[in-house]
């Protein structure tokens, strides 16, 4: 992106306001107001404006395609993006056109974009209190979607349009050197009883003093846009909060930790659900293997991981993977977000709501059961941990790892009878709770809070699901539901 003559290079703002400027037309015009503008306003203080500008290698290179307006969408989103890595106080849209799709931009940005119908708004509000009589000038598409129409109610305003054979369908197709023909169109709207005259291109600013000369009551609104922009303090917009999940261990084990978030979320429609980011790395090596033999390390693996998501702007990072909680403690210091933790929020569960229990089983893999991450929060919960036999472990791997196991593709038969037996063997031995230890175990048995199993009932937890509530319940706290 290449740094125009009227503006700094996209550096990071310092100490003093910085303001970023999306190019367009008026845009030229509009700094020259504006910078003056805001040297008044601040009592000389320079302020800092990034105005960059597509050099014509760039405009080679990125050639537009499609129509008009979604090439326009996708450029003033890219600049508002790109001013928003720069942390600017605040983006400038000195365009009218633009206005009528800024809402799109800031469900997908934080930046405050200080809003041009807004100044509009303000001014007219000051010149008219009780309201009044507005021309506009504008092009058939805002006409045709009554934009003017959503910011001034008609209880208190109304809106006169110029008469169709002088509306101005293309402002850039009027010869800058002349205003007879916008001057015909001021007239009919003073015909029409017009108070104040908006003219919505900026194309029209440099006519306007010559207009307001010949007495029409018109308004410079990129004058009173710099103004406005001058003398208010936007603040960033709250962040959505966002869910980042380390996936890909295993693979088909994250898609359904995935479909938990979203059957845990108490939502009516598709925008009332969270954020969430993926990145699924089924490269990271695996976990059991470098616990109990001579497997690969997957800690910088896993690291690397992350970091991909706190880049991606996650909140949170989970890990849909129980045996990978035994590198959680190597790598969340080196991260700025934190790592929910499955198993600790599983002891919580248990504590809460199975505080009667003294016995919970572990369903889980080698490395799992070797690391011990399980007992390190499960026994100073109050609880004492059980594991299968050898025989009854080896089942359990099976039911994993085995060529007709969850990550093999299977989620029924031999996979589902070997768990069943292991977790009967736990039953028999005492176990009221038992965990379904592994990400693929609950992809062949469902959570069930009262599961029969050899002549008594036990609790059948999924750590996946517990897991997901608590983010859901995270994100929900940071939306203040």
């Amino acid at each position: 992106m290449g740094n125009s003559d009227m503006g700094q290079g996209l550096d990071s703002p310092s100490g003093n306001r910085c303001y970023g400027l999306v190019d367009g037309p008026g845009a030229a015009v509009f700094f020259e107001r504006f910078t003056s503008a805001l040297a008044a306003n601040l009592g000389g203080t320079p302020p800092k404006v990034l105005f960059p500008g597509l050099s014509e290698d760039e405009m080679e290179e990125h050639p537009p395609a499609g129509d008009a307006l979604t090439v326009l969408k996708i450029k003033t989103f890219d600049a508002v993006r790109k001013f928003e890595e720069c942390q600017v106080d605040a983006v400038l849209l000195p365009c009218f056109t633009s206005q009528a799709f800024i809402e799109e931009i800031e469900v997908e940005t934080v930046v405050p974009i200080v809003r041009l119908i807004d100044a509009l708004r303000a001014d007219l509000s000051r010149r008219h209190p009780a309201g009044g009589r507005i021309g506009i000038i504008c092009m058939d598409s805002l006409r045709e979607s009554r934009f003017f129409e959503r910011y001034f109610p008609p209880e208190r305003w109304t809106l006169l349009y110029p008469a169709r054979e002088t509306l101005i369908d293309d402002a850039e197709k009027v010869p800058g050197d002349t205003v007879e023909r916008l001057a015909e169109v001021c007239k009919d709207l003073v015909r029409q009883g017009a108070e104040s005259i908006v003219a919505d291109d900026t194309v029209i600013a440099p006519m306007a003093k010559t207009l307001c000369a010949q007495g029409f009551p018109l308004i410079d609104t990129l004058q009173v846009y710099a103004e406005y922009v001058a003398a208010v303090r936007p603040a960033w917009r709250p962040k959505p909060f966002k869910i980042g999940i380390a996936g890909g261990v295993g693979p088909a084990a994250t898609v359904d930790f995935l479909d938990k978030i979203v059957r845990n979320t108490p939502a009516k429609c598709d925008q009332e659900h969270l954020k969430v980011v993926v990145e699924q790395n089924p490269q990271i090596p695996d976990r059991t293997a470098h616990l109990v033999s001579d497997g690969a390390d997957p800690t910088i693996a896993l690291y690397a991981t992350c970091r991909r998501l706190v880049d991606a702007g996650a909140d949170i990072i989970t890990i849909p993977c129980n045996t990978a909680h035994a590198f959680v403690a190597r790598i969340q210091p080196f991260l700025s977000i934190p790592i929910v933790n499955m198993l600790a929020e599983t002891a919580e569960f248990i504590r809460r709501n199975h505080g009667g229990c003294s016995k919970v089983g572990l369903l889980a893999t080698n490395g799992t059961i070797a690391s011990r991450v399980y007992h390190n929060v499960i026994v100073p919960a109050g609880f004492e941990l059980i594991v299968p036999d050898a025989e009854n472990q080896q089942r359990v791997m099976n039911a994993i790892y085995g060529p007709r196991g969850a990550k093999a593709g299977f989620t029924e038969g031999e996979c589902v009878e070997d768990l069943l037996l292991a977790l009967a063997s736990l039953a028999q031995r005492g176990a009221e709770v038992i965990l379904l230890g592994c990400t693929e175990l609950p992809l062949l048995l469902d959570q069930n809070e009262a599961f029969p199993v050899a002549g008594k009932t036990v609790a059948v937890l999924d750590p996946t699901d517990i897991l997901a509530r608590k983010c859901v319940s995270l994100g929900r706290q940071a939306a203040g539901k």
